[in-house]
């Protein structure tokens, strides 16, 4: 047992980011971990519009709004994580929210990086929001349809974040700390990482995946999944290293479970609507169109 647990202990030293390298050029685990996530989702998703007759989404529609939806998620993430995360910085240096360099040293590429969850959700909401009130299509049917397929594609993002030595958790004594290379010093530190792939991911998709036909009002499942998501989330945190440059925010929460709090919040507010709604009879369903 002692050689399984100093395997794993010190396994994150010994994984690269990159796949293969051809001159500049580099495929990392990252990137490809995101593709594999966007994938996963979208094959979900035309698995249940195949399925499942109760959407009012064709399949043009589909490859239409999971491409708004990614662009969404890009720009939500990246203005989040400024907003969020380090807004004081960017103030000073606003060329650097959307520019690969830094330029308070001169000029150094660093590409781009920092990107918050919450603010790609954000970003998704508010990209589907927009087709949806372009095309005619209602966003709680986006919603329902899309919501319990994304934990299992998150789960790779989260795997991606392990390879890569980032993200990693607090110091501890226990023994299924890992030794990060690019933690401050050396020590045990939780794989949370590996925590949020699990629960976040897998233990959220199992529940959302298994609920998705229950009898619930329209747009329930985004209700579902800020708690649900709120939830996990919240309590990782007491395990994730918070970023160095913000610490603590209130007291012995992070950043991040302030968000997660916000999204617990707005989930109950959420369901609390729909079910208002449902009972007065305003999200009775429309018929389908047909597949373009």
């Amino acid at each position: 047992m002692e050689g399984f647990w100093n395997w794993w202990q010190h396994l994150p030293q010994h994984l690269s980011p990159v796949i293969f390298q051809i001159g500049s050029f580099k495929l990392q685990y990252y990137g490809l971990m995101y593709l594999v996530a966007f994938a996963i989702t979208y094959g979900l998703v035309l698995y249940r519009l195949k399925h499942e007759d109760r959407f009012q989404i064709s399949r043009q529609q589909v490859n239409d709004l999971t491409t708004i939806i990614i662009l969404g998620l890009m720009v939500g993430a990246r203005l989040g994580y400024v907003v969020f995360y380090n807004l004081a910085y960017f103030i000073k240096h606003p060329l650097e929210i959307v520019l690969p360099f830094e330029f308070s040293n001169g000029i150094t590429f660093t590409g781009i990086s920092g990107m918050s969850y919450h603010g790609g959700l954000i970003g998704i909401l508010i990209s589907a929001w927009l087709y949806a009130r372009r095309h005619g299509i209602r966003l709680r049917d986006i919603a329902d349809l899309y919501i319990p397929g994304i934990p299992l594609g998150y789960t790779f993002g989260r795997l991606g974040n392990f390879i890569n030595g980032e993200l990693y958790g607090r110091a501890t004594t226990a023994p299924i700390g890992m030794y990060f290379p690019l933690a401050p010093e050396k020590a045990l530190r939780h794989p949370s990482q590996l925590y949020e792939a699990f629960f976040e991911g897998v233990f959220l998709f199992v529940i959302l995946w298994g609920i998705r036909r229950a009898k619930a009002p329209r747009g329930a499942m985004l209700a579902f999944y800020l708690i649900g998501y709120g939830l996990v989330r919240f309590f990782i945190e007491f395990y994730r290293e918070p970023d160095a440059h913000l610490g603590f925010v209130v007291g012995v929460f992070s950043m991040g479970q302030l968000l997660c709090a916000a999204m617990i919040a707005a989930g109950g507010l959420l369901l609390f609507y729909f079910r208002r709604m449902a009972g007065r009879g305003a999200l009775r369903p429309k018929t389908r169109p047909a597949d373009e």
